[in-house]
């Protein structure tokens, strides 16, 4: 979120990453390996969002067809019943790793199973390959790929301008994809097969946010922006005449063509010295609304306007809800009510403070309210209620001073999509979600309506750093833009990232194998310390102090058992520290920028990896000496870690194609280390549990082996592996950590670059199969507190039968129409009336006669009565009173 979006990725993407793209390809002559394959389950750690959400796009034709792109984390499709997203990019491959940023989305409304994605993430050279578009005729289910001869940008400037790819509504062979750096406006008249540049369109673009960037990245041209059709000029089966496009220009910025894009011109009369975000038309009332701002977005925006230009007359009239002068904002989200048009909504994306501003206009921009107004300054009244109950991390743990509140209405609100079937239902993204609401035309009676978050399914964290500690918290997280997290659940969203202090990502977190309840971080800030600790397992934090010149988290290492630190930061050399960081000492013998890392078991010995050498500390890290040890990476794409219980125990990751580059082992602290010969290339190593009936603990990678990039587990120290991901689950780039579970077995968690924490389990280890008992349970249904329009329940399952149960599932109906917004102790779903609870990993084993406890917070009006029936596997429950 804001400008730690770049911060993010040029930490999760590591070292070297962003210099030339993750290393594709080895030595000609690198040994091959048999690979063996399982069958995994694969799910997200719930965080539900996290990530800058720039496009929602619903289907014209068909209800409740939307789908949802992000910056770098890929797309998804809406799913009704759930109320959830699913992902449609976890296809993409670690060599086409870019094709997860998503820089536009387009639904065919001539035929919605067709659905189109523009890929690419960087235009610059951060991004080794070039963008595509993807064709899908089954809604994403499944992808056919074009190539581009250029590159696009779903993480550059201006992503939220758009959309820049378009379906014609009449003739659906017809597309039009608006290109970044000069290179023009491109078509396809073959459904996306194949495309050609529009030799006819006279404008390119020429804004860029800083043209002296040397880096290329806020320097590009962001060019053609958004393209719109005119439905009312043309007829089903042949190209519709008229044509709008943006242009990242900001003295001709808007473009129309008349004759199906043979000749273009542009629009007489425009106002000029903004770019136009979006353009949206109302075909019913001739009007195409365009929501202009000074810059690009997502971050910048000073000044901004609002137009309507009336298609039959050429008339331009400036409809902004406030005078120029009073705008300190761009404008961008737009939408129209298609069911009612003369009602138009726009987004003030880059006011930060105190809040974002939504605007919402019944008489075609004539007149406009705000989502909230200033009473006596700074006390404001808002239109709307919030709801983050789902994902309560959203409040980010603040307390602001009026007027700014918590949760905020958003930031970064360039997406805002009215439901074009249904008038209530509008949703709009922010840099950290999706929200919603469900009862919008509220706004207009004088009403409140109800916002809360609608982004279960969409995952959108960059992974730093992965630690899963043999007690406590499953899993803990180092994050990019939103911190970190401890999950206890797997399956529910954490109450808040941590805090104490807030970084606005974190790099690198250790615990002390022997105490896992002392865990340390690292991460970056704009003012405070980059260091934190906890002594509860990372429940709780308190900040350490900096030694002088530190600019940025780097890594950091718990000695085994807690008692000293070792911390290598940005902007400094490593220092050594006993206790909690009050006091740091520079260490000798290891070169500033050194990844660091603990022995798991002696507490005095550290490791350090800098440029091809392995350095060893024996004295708390105090100093280091370098490792005679030879033929390791050249470069710093390096990632290491010692065996829990295995003293001087080592396993290194890493490399780069023109060079040494895969996994090598050491068993007497780094002095020596050995190269597997069946491991091609790898980036990343971890440990969990070992396998039944072994000794060693099993061990996970991420790397190519027998010719295949993947998820590997070796449960015999390497000498075989087993590929646990398939093709269909592969998430671009996971180079940046990974890690078993020291308490399941076959459970491995594994770092994203834009899809947050992936999680598998192996056939048997996982949640339990669906459950079993048939009516032999009974149910207690209790409402514990209610309030006007919420209410709170508790549910107590037994078994009544004489077999226990490996896993469960209750059903009932809420026939008033109430809806849970927050479910502990158990996952949840809805399909139409009728409410799901299932069973988390740790309570789905329920023996004979014993009780499993539940529940949840959920919304009401008029009735709320205690539902009748529950059911387990179709078998209905008894129900006490």
């Amino acid at each position: 979120m804001r400008r730690t979006r770049i911060l993010t990725l040029l930490l999760a993407l590591g070292a070297g990453l962003l210099t030339g793209g993750p290393p594709a390809a080895l030595a000609a002559d690198a040994p091959k390996a048999a690979v063996a394959a399982d069958t995994y389950t694969w799910k997200n750690a719930r965080i539900d969002g996290g990530g800058f959400v720039p496009g929602i796009v619903f289907n014209r034709t068909e209800k409740d067809l939307a789908y949802a792109r992000t910056d770098i984390g890929g797309a998804y499709r809406w799913q009704e019943a759930t109320r959830t997203w699913t992902p449609l990019l976890d296809h993409v491959g670690w060599d086409d790793w870019g094709h997860t940023g998503v820089v536009s989305v387009a639904s065919d409304s001539v035929d919605p199973d067709r659905v189109y994605a523009a890929v690419g993430t960087y235009t610059n050279d951060w991004d080794p390959g070039n963008g595509a578009v993807l064709r899908s005729a089954d809604r994403g289910a499944s992808w056919e790929k074009t190539d581009l001869p250029f590159k696009l940008g779903g993480n550059m400037p201006g992503r939220g301008m758009g959309e820049r790819l378009a379906v014609d509504p009449h003739d659906n062979d017809v597309l039009y994809l608006g290109a970044p750096s000069g290179n023009g406006l491109w078509r396809s008249t073959d459904a996306g097969v194949t495309w050609s540049e529009v030799t006819a369109f006279p404008n390119p673009g020429n804004y860029a946010q800083d043209p002296s960037d040397a880096s290329g990245y806020a320097s590009d041209n962001q060019g053609i922006v958004w393209v719109t059709f005119d439905e009312s000029t043309g007829s089903a089966g042949a190209p519709t005449k008229t044509v709008y496009v943006g242009v990242a220009d900001k003295e001709n910025a808007v473009y129309r063509s008349t004759d199906a894009g043979a000749t273009w011109q542009r629009v007489a009369g425009q106002p000029t010295g903004h770019l136009a975000h979006k353009g949206v038309l109302d075909a019913e009332n001739g009007y195409l609304y365009l929501a202009y701002s000074d810059t690009g977005g997502p971050y910048d925006g000073g000044k901004g306007r609002l137009f309507r230009y009336a298609t039959a007359t050429g008339t331009w009239t400036d409809i902004s809800p406030v005078a120029e002068a009073d705008t300190f904002y761009g404008f961008s989200g737009l939408t129209v009510d298609r069911q009612n048009p003369g009602t138009v909504m726009a987004t003030a994306y880059s006011s930060w403070w105190p809040d974002t501003q939504i605007f919402r206009s019944t008489d075609s921009g004539a007149s406009w309210t705000q989502a909230w107004n200033y009473t006596s300054y700074p006390e404001r009244e808002n239109r709307y209620t919030m709801d983050v109950s789902s994902s309560p991390w959203l409040t980010w743990g603040a307390n602001p001073t009026p007027p700014e509140q918590t949760p905020k209405l958003g930031w970064m609100t360039e997406a805002l999509e009215i439901d074009p079937f249904d008038p209530d239902r509008m949703m709009y993204g922010t840099g950290a979600t999706i929200y919603g609401t469900e009862n919008l035309t509220n706004w207009d009676s004088g009403g409140k309506f109800a916002i809360e978050p609608m982004v279960r399914g969409l995952e959108e964290t960059a992974v730093n750093d992965l630690a899963s500690p043999p007690s406590g918290a499953p899993l803990l997280s180092a994050l990019g833009d939103v911190g970190g997290f401890r999950h206890t659940s797997l399956t529910e969203v954490p109450s808040m990232m941590f805090t104490s202090p807030n970084f606005t990502s974190s790099t690198s977190l250790d615990f002390a194998e022997a105490k896992p309840d002392t865990v340390v971080r690292a991460g970056n800030l704009d003012s405070g310390p980059h260091i934190a600790f906890s002594t509860d397992n990372g429940a709780t934090w308190f900040g350490g102090t900096d030694p002088a010149g530190v600019s940025g988290g780097g890594t950091v290492a718990a000695g085994a058992d807690g008692s000293r630190f070792v911390w290598s930061p940005e902007g400094t050399g490593v220092h050594h520290t006993t206790g909690f960081g009050t006091s740091w000492q520079a260490s000798s013998g290891i070169p500033a920028g050194a990844v660091v890392e603990s022995d798991r078991v002696d507490p005095k010995t550290f490791y350090g990896f800098k440029s091809g050498t392995f350095y060893v500390s024996k004295d708390g890290g105090a100093t280091f000496t370098a490792s005679a040890a030879t033929g390791l990476p050249a470069g710093d794409s390096v990632r290491f870690k010692a065996l829990p219980g295995g003293e001087g125990d080592v396993w290194l990751a890493g490399g780069a194609p023109d060079g040494p580059y895969g996994l090598w082992h050491s068993t007497d602290g780094g002095a020596t280390f050995t190269g597997l010969p069946n491991v091609e290339a790898a980036d990343t190593i971890g440990f969990g549990k070992a396998a039944p009936g072994a000794s060693y603990q099993t061990l996970y990678t991420s790397a190519k082996i027998g010719g295949v990039r993947g998820i590997f587990r070796s449960t015999d120290q390497g000498a075989t592996w087993t590929r646990v991901n398939d093709d269909a689950h592969q998430w671009g780039w996971t180079g940046a950590a990974i890690t078993g579970d020291p308490r399941v077995y076959g459970r491995v968690y594994v770092a994203t670059n834009g899809r947050g924490v992936v999680y598998g389990d192996t056939a048997g280890t996982g949640p339990g199969p669906d459950p079993t008992p048939t009516a032999a349970c009974a149910v207690t249904y209790t409402i514990t507190n209610q309030w006007s329009g919420g209410f709170q329940a508790d549910v107590r399952l037994t078994n009544t039968g004489t077999a226990p149960w490996t896993g469960w599932s209750l059903g009932w109906p809420f026939a008033n129409g109430q809806r849970v917004t927050q479910m502990w102790n158990a996952e949840h779903s809805r399909s139409g009336t009728t409410v799901t609870a299932r069973n988390v990993d740790w309570n789905r084993n329920v023996a004979p006669g014993a009780s499993v406890n539940f529940g949840f917070t959920g919304s009401w009006s008029g009735t709320n009565a205690v539902p009748s029936v529950f059911e387990v596997a179709g078998g209905k429950c008894s129900v006490a009173g």
